[in-house]
């Protein structure tokens, strides 16, 4: 009597999508003679997952404001899509993001306060509180009838000015965050004889010596120095060139401006007739006494003082006109002399990093760190010729475009410290000497210890290794694959890229061994490299290279089941040594003598030496050829293996493998050929082949006895119209047969032209497991799924290592097994009868370039297979696994039913799917195009995770979204930044102590002493009490219907950290225990001081003694 599986039965349920006939069919499966899988013991349930983002690394997407905490040594950098960058010391970083996305206008830190105010384009302000791990608003205050355009808070102070468009200023109280009702109209601040509105308010500044005094620019070019108590303009400065900006001089005695014609105006406070001197860094002065020849508007001045020279005037923008093609430039003046620093991007702003936080002291200015569109600059002040400062963040990872990217989680131990040591030697020299001066903050307590690696292709050819461990990223070694071609030294000089546009080397995906250190890149003109790592340098006399003509046609074979394919005697060709006869059809033909391009690579790989440094080195060079006028198509799948010595890779056409070490193309076959006589859509080659003899039969009688129109034989998509595209900058939907399918229909049933006349290979994976029902072992193989959901698998036929694998050949035999799913396969792996995951074998790295004998050599290769198949027993039963575009399916081996299955999709398709571990168990964890992020476990394929992530809402995430192991993901979040987040829910709770601190207690520097004769005469800095004018009692209220006061979502968490440092007294006594305790001990101790040491103290003293005495610190 057949037994009833009732615990099949309820996991059919819960998947609930497997009907109920299905049901039935898996439990008639289970019961396979020689079956285990009532054994997998299945440990991963839903609890073990949670969905969160970790960290964003890279540089900020358009970058539009800059901050920075003297004090604190904090950066901010805000955007123009209303994120918020935390810079610290390197490691520390932090990511906010405003709800509203508007752009960030301006940012300012309450200096040492461990909060910052935003200014938004939607006229909105916001109080961040930074004393906690992940920053949250306190306070919100949304303006209704003016628009912000310029704030400025001073140093220790609560209330902060916002100047707007019309060109009031009103003024926020940052503790309460509410208005008070003091406002600064601008048809006070000006001339009342001005017919003319000034304009926006583009500054706002206290005096240094003078607090009570306010320098008020508006945009016409008008500058009135404004006095808070007397609440009228003490001086008025009229210039007729619009103003950008302005600086103080520290002693409150003069201050700069800046014009929109490129020049610098400097002015006497108290001479407001006309400047005392007015400068054009970058015109050119006239002979004749004339004003130099206008230039472009300077946007921005900086004047620095220091104790012992000259002072600094800095600014950005000014270049004459006729500077054309010039770079964007930050001039430095210093005394009589002029640096002008040429920068790679436009510069959005920039801050110059002072000694001091106080405005009345000597500046003693010591960096200058410069946004740029791109990157992220900070000059040295104090060296000679101003170096800049090596940046230690991840802010390169788009110095070229990022077109693919691959994640590795748990690599081998000693990868990192490899990559590093060759990468070490790749550092650019001249870098400033001093230490990173943004130093703010500290680590967070990583308690995740495995070693990560994150890859990235670009557009220029380059590959990038990053060390991802504990949420950080650091770069390890840069590979240019494109030094092994010819550059063309112009346009007429390259006919053969006109594949693509521009970008002719571009990376489009990434094969990587982490134990064997073999890596394999395809790029965007059809051609593979293959690399060794190597520690020692060497130099390629000759680059080794294959030419392979792939085609969309049936070859002349004897046999449908290929059984033996020798390997060719020449390197060049496909898997048929005989000439291929000219075509019928016109648009594939071969002959030259037409003028078509036929038999050409795109690029030409290097006929001289090529000196390889240490780290990745050349092994072979791989490259798709024209056809007939029509450029080869681009390649859609890769693998590699170190253990078998065999690279495979497809595209629309169809397959082609290569032995790497013997340098020999083992398989070349258009897709419709791995079908043999099993084709389901009937098709024919798209250009057949006239007959060289009757006896062809095999693979040639697929289509017996059906007539096909001549316009099926064209392929819908024409050679030029699918080719050209400049891929990297937006990855076009046209980037590989994966985008193509977005735009068309994602049912699986075949109905158009494209899909019959182009299936691509989308999935390759080598195992060694069963290739046919009746094997009684696993052997080597290669498992092959197509964009049609057709999985072919392929035996292979290793020789034994040593020298013999070097002689024989490799004996590669399509085994007749076709397994059938819904959608494209995107992703295959195999699991033991325990449920573990079966390696692909591997040869573990060594030294390759070793001065040993030949023999030597040979006799120390031996491949390593991790494979525990190796060990089974005979009839131990393995899993295949297998994620297509809409469903997976787990299937017994070798009886080939289909244990398991579950549909992940109907209405969308998965982008991603990858078999990942976690928590020593194993999943499948897929990424749909919908939006959501999926996990189910392996072999019963029981959904554990179904959450609502983002919307597809560009081809860069479907690009670069990867899982890996551990719980960890990834995508290209912008075409600058790297979105990290997690599946699992133990990373999710450790997550709060890895991330680093981004406030720490600090004293703030000595104030300036004022000296004994300004105290005694009234000089030096004047301190007002602005409470006393800016305060209710004294301003009243604000209207109510100009600005809204929103309270944050800054929850508890918020509160804690506010009352730490933003409010009152009160609450800092009440919440902050622990930090507050010692210093209320202290504040007794000094009651009872001030107590015996002056009777003029003793009603003061006497009340703080009241209220201190009976409590102790842990009673507020």
């Amino acid at each position: 009597m057949k037994k009833f599986n009732i615990r099949k039965v309820l996991d059919g349920l819960t998947a609930g999508s497997s009907s109920s006939s299905s049901q039935q069919q898996q439990q008639q499966q289970q019961q396979q003679p020689g079956s285990r899988e009532n054994e997998v013991q299945e440990t991963l349930q839903s609890e073990h997952f949670q969905l969160c983002k970790t960290v964003r690394h890279g540089f900020p997407y358009q970058p539009s404001a800059l901050a920075f905490d003297p004090v604190q040594k904090i950066l901010a950098v805000g955007t123009q899509t209303g994120a918020l960058r935390l810079f610290g010391r390197p490691g520390v970083e932090c990511y906010c993001q405003h709800d509203s996305g508007a752009a960030v206008i301006q940012l300012q830190f309450l200096i040492n306060e461990g909060a910052l105010v935003s200014a938004l384009a939607d006229d909105t302000l916001h109080l961040w509180n930074l004393r906690q791990k992940r920053p949250a608003i306190l306070h919100s205050l949304k303006f209704s009838r003016e628009r912000i355009t310029f704030c400025h808070l001073p140093f220790q102070s609560k209330w902060l000015y916002v100047g707007t468009e019309r060109g009031n200023i009103h003024i926020v109280n940052v503790e309460s965050f509410t208005l008070s009702g003091y406002v600064i109209m601008w048809n006070k601040a000006i001339e009342l004889s001005s017919k003319s509105h000034p304009g926006p308010v583009v500054h706002i500044s206290d005096n240094p010596m003078d607090e009570g005094k306010l320098l008020i620019g508006f945009e016409s070019g008008t500058v009135a120095l404004w006095d808070l108590k007397s609440k009228k303009a003490d001086y008025r400065y009229t210039h007729d060139e619009a103003i950008h900006s302005v600086a103080w001089h520290h002693e409150g005695k003069q201050f700069i401006c800046s014009h929109s014609d490129g020049t610098l105006t400097i002015w006497n406070v108290k001479s407001p007739t006309k400047p005392v001197q007015t400068i054009t860094p970058h015109g050119k002065q006239l002979k004749d006494g004339k004003k130099p020849e206008p230039c472009k508007p300077i946007l921005k001045v900086e004047f620095k003082t220091t104790r012992s020279g000259e002072p600094f005037i800095i600014l950005s923008g000014g270049l004459s006109y006729d500077t054309v093609g010039r770079r964007p430039c930050l001039t430095v003046m210093h005394g009589k002399s002029t640096a002008v620093l040429e920068m790679d991007y436009s510069i959005v702003d920039f801050l110059t990093l002072c000694e001091t936080p106080y405005p009345n002291d000597f500046q003693e200015p010591y960096a200058v760190v410069v946004l740029l569109e791109k990157d992220l600059v900070l000059i040295d002040l104090a060296q000679n010729g101003y170096p800049i400062f090596e940046n230690p963040y991840p802010l390169s990872i788009h110095e070229s475009p990022v077109t693919c990217c691959e994640y590795f989680a748990d690599c081998p131990v000693d990868v990192i410290p490899a990559l590093y040591s060759v990468g070490a030697r790749q550092k650019r020299q001249g870098y400033s000497k001093k230490e990173w001066p943004i130093s703010g903050g500290n680590w967070g307590l990583g308690t995740q210890s495995y070693p990560e690696i994150i890859i990235t292709g670009h557009a220029d050819g380059s590959v990038k290794f990053w060390d991802a461990s504990a949420i950080t990223l650091q770069v390890l070694y840069k590979l240019k694959t494109s030094k092994v071609f010819e550059k063309s030294r112009n346009k007429d000089d390259r006919p053969n890229t006109d594949i693509v546009d521009e970008d002719p080397y571009a990376i489009q995906i990434i094969s990587w061994c982490p134990e064997s250190r073999m890596l394999c890149i395809a790029g965007v003109s059809a051609h593979v490299i293959i690399y060794r790592f190597s520690k020692q340098e060497v130099t390629t006399e000759v680059i080794p290279m294959l030419e392979i003509r792939l085609l969309y046609e049936i070859n002349d074979v004897d046999s449908p089941e290929l059984e033996q394919v020798p390997p060719l005697p020449t390197p060049v060709g496909g898997s048929n040594p005989q000439p291929i006869p000219p075509q019928s059809h016109p648009s594939t033909s071969s002959s030259s003598s037409d003028g078509l391009r036929d038999n050409v690579p795109c690029l030409k790989v290097k006929n001289s030496p090529l000196k390889q440094s240490p780290g990745y080195q050349t092994e072979l060079v791989i490259q798709l050829v024209w056809v007939g006028g029509e450029p080869p198509q681009q390649i859609t799948s890769l693998a590699v293996n170190s253990s078998y010595g065999i690279v495979v890779f497809g595209n629309c056409n169809g397959i082609a493998m290569v032995d790497y070490l013997q340098k020999a193309v083992l398989l070349n076959l258009g897709t419709i050929e791995l079908y043999g006589s099993n084709d389901p859509y009937r098709r024919e080659p798209r250009s057949p082949r006239k007959s060289r003899q009757p006896s062809g039969a095999g693979l040639c009688d697929i289509n017996e006895g059906t007539v096909v129109p001549e316009d099926r034989c064209k392929s819908p998509t024409s050679a030029k119209m699918s080719r050209k595209l400049s891929l990297p900058t937006e990855l076009k939907p046209d980037l590989d047969i994966k985008d193509n399918s977005f735009s068309r229909s994602r049912s699986s049933s075949v109905t158009s032209i494209d899909k019959e006349s182009r299936e691509a290979i989308s999935a390759l994976h080598f195992c060694e497991t069963y290739t046919r029902k009746t094997d009684s072992s696993p052997s080597p193989c290669l498992w092959v799924g197509t964009t049609l959901g057709t999985v072919f698998v392929i035996a292979l036929n290793i020789p034994p290592c040593g020298e013999q694998r070097l002689l024989q050949p490799v004996i590669v035999s399509p085994s007749g097994t076709i397994l059938r799913l819904k959608g494209g396969i995107l992703r295959m792996a195999f699991l033991d009868a325990t449920g573990c995951l079966v390696p692909p074998a591997y040869e573990p790295w060594r030294e390759y370039n070793v001065p040993e004998e030949k023999d030597e050599k040979l006799k120390k290769r031996r491949p390593v297979s991790v494979s525990p198949s190796s060990s089974q027993e005979i009839n131990e039963n393995q899993y295949a696994v297998i994620c297509s575009e809409k469903q997976a399916k787990v299937i017994s081996l070798p009886t080939q039913n289909c244990a398991y299955k579950q549909n992940i999709t109907d209405t969308s398709f998965v982008l991603r799917g990858d078999i990942v571990a976690l928590s020593s168990s194993i999943c499948l964890a897929c990424f749909c195009a919908n939006g959501h992020i999926m996990t189910f476990s392996l072999p019963s394929l029981r959904p554990l995770l179904d959450v609502y992530y983002l919307p597809l809402t560009n081809m860069r995430i479907a690009r670069t979204f990867c899982f890996t192991n551990n719980g960890q993901a990834l995508y290209l979040v912008s075409p600058t930044e790297i979105q990290r987040l997690t599946y699992s829910q133990e990373t999710c709770e450790n997550l709060q102590e890895m991330l680093g601190e981004l406030f720490t207690p600090a004293e703030p520097p000595e104030a300036p002493n004022r000296g004994f004769f300004k105290g005694l005469f009234g000089g030096g800095a004047q301190s007002l009490d602005r409470e006393e004018l800016f305060g209710e009692s004294a301003s009243g209220k604000a209207s109510r219907s100009l600005a809204q006061h929103i309270p944050g979502p800054g929850g508890i968490e918020g509160v804690k950290g506010a009352a730490s440092g933003v409010v009152g007294e009160l609450a800092r006594a009440r919440l902050a225990l622990d930090e507050r305790g010692q210093k209320l001990g202290d504040l007794e101790e000094r009651t009872g001081a001030m107590l015996s040491s002056a009777d003029s103290f003793s009603k003061h003293a006497h009340e703080m003694m009241l209220k201190y005495k009976d409590k102790k610190w842990y009673q507020f």
